[in-house]
This record gives C-alpha cells, structure tokens and sequence, in this order.
C-alpha cells in the first residue's frame, strides 16, 4: 500500500522556525543545493542532511538531481514540495495549490535551462549570509531573487539585489551573475535600465558582474572602463569572497570591498520601494 502523509495541520508541532526560514528561502529563490543549505542554516552537514530528510519524508520539500558528464551524479537540488507549497500559499494568503499544480512547478524548475545560472546567482547571496554568520557586524538585510527584484522596481530584472550591512554602513547592489554566454556588449549594455532607473529618482547601485573566470573579467573590464554613465559598476570572479576586498570598480584599477562602493538609495518616488511614506525601509 503507498504510504499516506498527515494533513498539513497534523505537521505544524513537526515545523521548527528553521524549518520556516527554509521553507521561504526556498519559496523566494525556488532552488538551492545541500551545501548551500548547509552554509545558510547549519553547522554541521550530517545535521542538515538529516533534517532535509525529515521534512521530505513530511512532503515540505522535494529533490531531484542529475548525472555528471563524466559518471557519477550532481549535487541533490532542493525545491518546495507539495506541502511545502502549500504551507507557503497559506503564509501569504494566496490559493492553494493541487498536487499536479505543485507536481508541474517541481517538474518546470527541475527541466529549466537556466537552473544552472539561477542556482549561481543564490550563491552570491548564500555566501554573503555565510560570511554574515562568521563575522559579527555584517549581515545581509535584504535579499531579493530576480522575480521579487522585478515586482519591486518594474524595469528592472537583475539577477538578484539586496542591502549589505558592515556596523552602521549599509551599501545596496544589483547582482548581475554571469556564465560566460552572452557576448560582452550585451552584458555591458544591461547598465541602460539603471541608468534610467536612477533618473527616475531610483537607487543608485553599484552593479556588480559576477563572472565565470578571470579572463572574462580582464575583458569585460576594459569595456566598462570606457563607459561614462550614472552608475557605478564593478567586477569580481566567482572565485572569490563577495564579502572582502574582491571588486573592481569599473572606473579604478584597485580591488575594493563590497561595502566600500558608492551607493545611493534614491528619492522617495513612486518608482523606488526603498521608501514608505517618505521614510528609508530595509
């Protein structure tokens, strides 16, 4: 007989508030990797491998993987699973979804493309949280995927944003992550909607690429060094530490930390969610 799961009431005493910061982690970002799981919420792998266990077993999350080109398999990729779903739509006071609709998001998410340059563009902000975790006074006060990114500023569809605090400083960024597909006019060309956003009375970011290996950033650096616009921009390989002194800023030819580039959080307009009521919001 196929094995039957409790009602999602029946699970609640089951959800630890780690659980539930799991649970929106994965609602917002949609896919992550144990390691990235574990570096976010965890000490110790071995626990983290249990628990990610447990909530599967509770059909709050979901896995799937696939083979290495040269044998072997893939790490195991996270995503929400049918309760998982579920429990979120109720969060947020949204329709619940049926098992076939929660089925075809895992099985759209899983075939995607793109899951390779999504689960690159989590990393930044995993890392940054890691960090956080690892040296009082830092800490991620904002981390926005693409989709949230995009219904928040409308013309704007970064990779990812968010607001990096060190003590009392607090720098805003776009992320930009790169694979190394894209001719390097067209990266270069993404500065156009910032600009246009910070005329409009928008924040005024730096732009951070991200990029695959250090060849492509030489080259892509010596593009952004003859630009001249509104917006600051720097570099960095994907080698490195988001948090420490890694970034190129496109005008300079010194490594800078990410919370030492120029930063603006704009104007209290209709067009910049920073701002409630005239009042700078994290």
């Amino acid at each position: 007989m196929p094995q039957t799961r409790p009602g999602l009431l029946a699970i609640y005493p089951h959800i630890t508030s780690r659980d539930r910061l799991l649970l929106q982690l994965l609602d917002d970002h949609q896919v992550l990797t144990t390691d990235q799981i574990h570096r976010l919420l965890f000490h110790a792998r071995r626990t983290c491998q249990i628990r990610l266990a447990e909530l599967r077993a509770l059909g709050l999350v979901e896995r799937f993987r696939f083979a290495r080109a040269g044998g072997g398999s893939q790490p195991w990729y996270w995503a929400l699973g049918h309760y998982g779903q579920r429990f979120q739509a109720a969060a947020h006071n949204l329709p619940e979804p049926t098992v076939r609709a929660a089925q075809q998001r895992l099985a759209r998410l899983s075939a995607n493309p793109h899951l390779g340059h999504r689960i690159t563009a989590n990393e930044f902000g995993v890392r940054l949280i890691a960090y956080a975790r690892q040296h009082g006074g830092a800490r991620l006060d904002r981390w926005w995927s693409e989709a949230t990114t995009t219904k928040q500023f409308r013309t704007i569809t970064a990779d990812g944003h968010g607001l990096w605090s060190v003590g009392d400083t607090t720098v805003g960024f776009w992320l930009e992550a790169d694979t190394g597909t894209e001719p390097l006019g067209r990266v270069v060309a993404k500065l156009d909607r910032y600009v246009q956003l910070v005329r409009r009375g928008g924040p005024r970011y730096p732009v951070l690429f991200w990029l695959p290996n250090a060849e492509r950033e030489e080259h892509l650096h010596r593009l952004l060094r003859g630009q001249r616009t509104d917006v600051p921009a720097a570099t960095a390989t994907q080698q490195t530490e988001p948090a420490e002194t890694v970034w190129l800023p496109g005008d300079d030819t010194q490594r800078v930390r990410l919370i030492d580039l120029p930063s603006g959080h704009g104007r209290a307009v209709a067009d910049n969610p920073n701002f409630t009521d005239g009042i700078f919001v994290i």
